[in-house]
């Protein structure tokens, strides 16, 4: 199938919108290895499977994980089954240096305390291979004033929006993309989602070649 048989939205899913830049930038080719993880029900891994790439993905729903297999067996039934699984983000089962890209798309926030976000955040780390692409999209307080957001200890915070969130900034992101030796391959971008919360871009290289 090619792009012209089919609609765009068809072709790409529910995609977020700066994985697809990703993709538009050349930065995620054909040939590589896709992890994602805490892949849902599979909304970015849609073109992956549907341009061949070799997909992976991790969710601690089981109710998820079969739909992105279930996704797969309709999209891209060359995949395993096998390469969908039930686990959480910081007890990854994959080999180390395995994948070329990992994808965390609106999990990293979901973290309990700063010692589960570092080991969700090494775990993904540890299956990039060197020269692999990381690309995270996490809640953050950058453009946010302290008096929109209800502090709950450990880095939590009830944000305007009524959920809970654990929250990066700018310094503790550019302090984890050097204990973590990667490179920033885009500058931070924010996003104010009209003062009811705000999302980040975190987009590293594993520059240890």
């Amino acid at each position: 199938m090619t792009l012209v048989d089919t609609s765009l939205r068809d072709w790409f899913g529910d995609i977020d919108i700066y994985l697809f830049d990703q993709i538009l930038r050349g930065r995620i080719t054909p040939g590589m290895r896709i992890l994602d993880a805490g892949c849902g029900s599979g909304r970015n891994l849609v073109y992956f499977m549907r341009a061949g790439y070799d997909v992976a993905g991790v969710d601690q729903s089981a109710a998820s994980v079969e739909a992105t297999r279930a996704l797969a067996t309709r999209l891209a039934p060359r995949v395993p089954a096998d390469a969908f699984r039930v686990e959480a983000v910081e007890r990854l089962s994959f080999a180390p240096s395995s994948v070329d890209v990992v994808i965390s798309s609106a999990i990293l926030h979901f973290a309990r305390d700063e010692a589960q976000f570092r080991a969700m955040l090494d775990a993904m780390w540890r299956t990039l291979r060197p020269g692999g692409l990381f690309f995270a999209r996490l809640a953050s307080s950058i453009g946010m004033t302290p008096a929109e957001l209800t502090p709950l200890g450990g880095r939590r915070f009830t944000l305007p929006d009524g959920s809970d969130r654990f929250l990066v900034d700018e310094d503790m992101l550019m302090t984890e993309t050097g204990r973590l030796g990667g490179r920033l391959v885009d500058p931070l971008k924010t996003t104010v989602v009209q003062r009811a919360r705000c999302m980040t871009t975190w987009v590293l290289d594993r520059n240890d070649l």
